[in-house]
Formats: C-alpha cells, sequence, structure tokens
C-alpha cells in the first residue's frame, strides 16, 4: 500500500520559479493545479475597503489683498486702440480736414473793404468747388467761363478722361488676368517659371514703365516700323489714348491675374472631378463652378484695380505731358497746384469723393465685399 505523499514535496525551493500568481507550481509533479493549503498562502484583498479611502478637499477661498498690494487693475479697450486712433488722424483724418479747410478759401486776390487793400485766401465757403463744376474763372470784373486751353475749362474733359480710362483699362486687365489665372493654376512643368515670368511687368516701377512706352510710341519708334505707320501717338487725341490704354493694361494686367490665382487656388478639386462624374463641359464647369466661387476675390481686384485707376496720374504725366485729351483728374490737381493751392485742394477733395462713392457702390451693390460673399456662399444664399 502506497504512503501518501507530502503536500510540501513538489514545491521547489525557490518560490520565483515555476509559481504562478494563483497558486503553487503548475508544471510540478504530477502536472496538476494545487489549491492552497490554507487562507495564509494566498493573500486577499477587500476592494471595497480600498474604495473607502477618504479623499480631502480643499476650499478655494478668495483673500483680499494683502495691505500695501494694490488690486489688479483692468486696462479699457479704448486704450489698446487709441495708438492706432492717433496715427491714422495724423495720417489721413488731418491732411483731408486740412485740405477741406484750405478749398474753401479763394486764390485770387480780392479787395478787402475794412482795408481797402487786395488780399488773398479770404473764406470763400463752396466757390472753388462751384467754379470747378461750372468750369468758371474769377476776374476783376466778376466770374467767367474759363477760356479753351485753361485749367479750369479742363474739369469735365479730365472726369470723362478718367472714367474712360478706368472702364477701358479695368474690363480688359479683369478678361486678360482671368485667361492668365486660369492658366496658371492648372499643373505643368514649368509652371513657377511662368508664374515668374507674368509679375514682371507688375514689378517694373510706373515711371520706368512709362518712360519704355514713350519710346515704344515715339514718332520713329518701334509701334510705327512694325505697323509701317507715321501715327502721332503722343498728339493726337485718340491715338494718345490708345497708347495709355495698352501700357497700362501691360503694367496692370499681371495684378489682376495675381488675385484671381488666389482665388482659384482655395477652390476644391473634388467639386471639378464631381462635375466632370455627372458629364459637365468645360464651359459648364467654369460657368457653374469656377466663376461663382472665384467671384469675390475677382471682385476684390476689380475694386483694387478701379480705386488705382481713378487716381492714375504717372503713365498719362510721363507719357503724354500736358496733352489735355489725356488729362486725368490727377494730372489735373497736380498741375493746378502750380496756380493756386486752395482751389486745387477743392478739386483733390471733389477726385476723394468721387473715389468714395465709386468704392460703395461697388461694395455695397456689386459684391466687391468678399467677407459678405463667402459668408453667403456658405449659407447657400444668392450673391
Amino acid at each position: 500500500m502506497a504512503e501518501p505523499q507530502d503536500p510540501s514535496a513538489g514545491v521547489p525551493d525557490n518560490p520565483a520559479v515555476g509559481a504562478g500568481p494563483t497558486g503553487p507550481d503548475r508544471g510540478g509533479v504530477g502536472g496538476r493545479h494545487r489549491a492552497p493549503d490554507s487562507a495564509e498562502a494566498t493573500p486577499t484583498f477587500d476592494v471595497r475597503e480600498q474604495a473607502t479611502e477618504v479623499i480631502p478637499v480643499v476650499k478655494l477661498e478668495s483673500k483680499e489683498p494683502a495691505p500695501g498690494r494694490s488690486k489688479r487693475r483692468r486696462i479699457p479697450v479704448w486704450a489698446f486702440i487709441a495708438p492706432s486712433l492717433i496715427v491714422l488722424t495724423i495720417i489721413i483724418v488731418y491732411p483731408l480736414g486740412r485740405a477741406i479747410w484750405m478749398s474753401m478759401h479763394g486764390d485770387a486776390k480780392k479787395l478787402d473793404p475794412e482795408t481797402g487793400m487786395f488780399v488773398s485766401g479770404q473764406f470763400s465757403w463752396f466757390e472753388n468747388y462751384t467754379n470747378w463744376i461750372t468750369q468758371s474763372c474769377n476776374t476783376a470784373a466778376g466770374s467767367i467761363p474759363c477760356p479753351p486751353g485753361t485749367l479750369g475749362s479742363q474739369f469735365w474733359q479730365s472726369i470723362a478722361n478718367t472714367f474712360g480710362f478706368t472702364v477701358v483699362t479695368v474690363l480688359i486687365e479683369t478678361v486678360i488676368g482671368l485667361s492668365m489665372a486660369l492658366i496658371m493654376a492648372k499643373t505643368f512643368r514649368g509652371r513657377g517659371l511662368l508664374r515668374a515670368s507674368v509679375l514682371i511687368p507688375w514689378a517694373i516701377p510706373t515711371a520706368v514703365t512709362a518712360k519704355l512706352w514713350f519710346f515704344i510710341f515715339a514718332n520713329d519708334g518701334i509701334a510705327n516700323k512694325i505697323l509701317g505707320t507715321n501715327i502721332l501717338w503722343t498728339a493726337d487725341p485718340w491715338p494718345a489714348r490708345f497708347a495709355i490704354v495698352v501700357a497700362d493694361v501691360w503694367k496692370t494686367a499681371p495684378f489682376m491675374a495675381l488675385l484671381i490665382l488666389a482665388g482659384l487656388q482655395m477652390i476644391p478639386a473634388d467639386v471639378y472631378e464631381a462635375a466632370k462624374v455627372d458629364g459637365a463641359t468645360a464651359w459648364q464647369r467654369f460657368r457653374m463652378i469656377t466663376l461663382p466661387l472665384v467671384k469675390p476675390a475677382l471682385m476684390v481686384a476689380v475694386l483694387f484695380r478701379v480705386m488705382d485707376a481713378l487716381r492714375m496720374y504717372d503713365l498719362p504725366a510721363i507719357m503724354m505731358g500736358s496733352n489735355p485729351a489725356t488729362s486725368t483728374i490727377s494730372v489735373l490737381v497736380v498741375d493746378q497746384m502750380r496756380v493756386g493751392g486752395n482751389s486745387a485742394s477743392a478739386l483733390s477733395t471733389i477726385t476723394f469723393l468721387i473715389i468714395f462713392a465709386v468704392a460703395f457702390i461697388l461694395v455695397r451693390f456689386l459684391g466687391a465685399n468678399a467677407v459678405s460673399t463667402q459668408e453667403k456662399q456658405r449659407k447657400g444664399e444668392s450673391v
């Protein structure tokens, strides 16, 4: 009859070898699991006792500042924007107010009834404005229509020239700029070189551009030699206007292309892929996708160019000089400053009002406000 084995005989001396976390050796003699002999062999843990651990709660209380230490003071908002407002007042509001004040004083000498002497710079209210609008000139005998050839007789002609240049150049530059932007937006080899070369005319200073095209449109210049003509580009009215339009379009069309290209880069490519899957043609994709989505950038570019063209000075002044057929409002202002500063201030104020009115119409009614247009597009509203 076999004797019973000792329970401790199958347990190795080293408890780390062959001992599991839940009991004795799993691979000992007999190859079976052995239960602990007593409750002391396997320690037990009471989860409820650990869960009932008390965590102290810290109560945050506001403390009054120590004596001698001042409370934290809040700085008002106007203190942050005050420096910017002061700078804007100095560089914008003061010159504009000064120009308006000067425009209400006359340049011509008038008889002072108190002293009996002729003095200049008397307060004349809106006389300078009415003289420009009615093209009247002050004389000793009173106000008379300005003779032809004088600066006072060129007001409406300059207005017509300015708006004519603006409408024609902006339309041509928009079409050319949009075409250039569509080409540069495509992926092809050498695209970076094309973009850099396109911006060269815009990077050239306007004075240099004007001189360059002055030589091209000279009597013995390249234009007449290529065309085989003897056109007086800088003397005849319509050839002179055509030359200015060509020079301005050559210089600023890349600027339009750059702004429109930025808008085209924001259009997701998935939209075009979905349109192709639906069977939309290239013209339908351009009309239904490209134009509506690029409209905010396009209108901003048009706004910038319109405001820039309305104050055009250096290009016609350098290319054509004092030719009345190409004189703009800015050219007329500079010419008048050599005669009388107060009347020139009135004309510059009129120029400011014209530019402000045109910009307001573009922003308010024609969708040149990019932020509002994009917000309406996001909500699915018509723009």
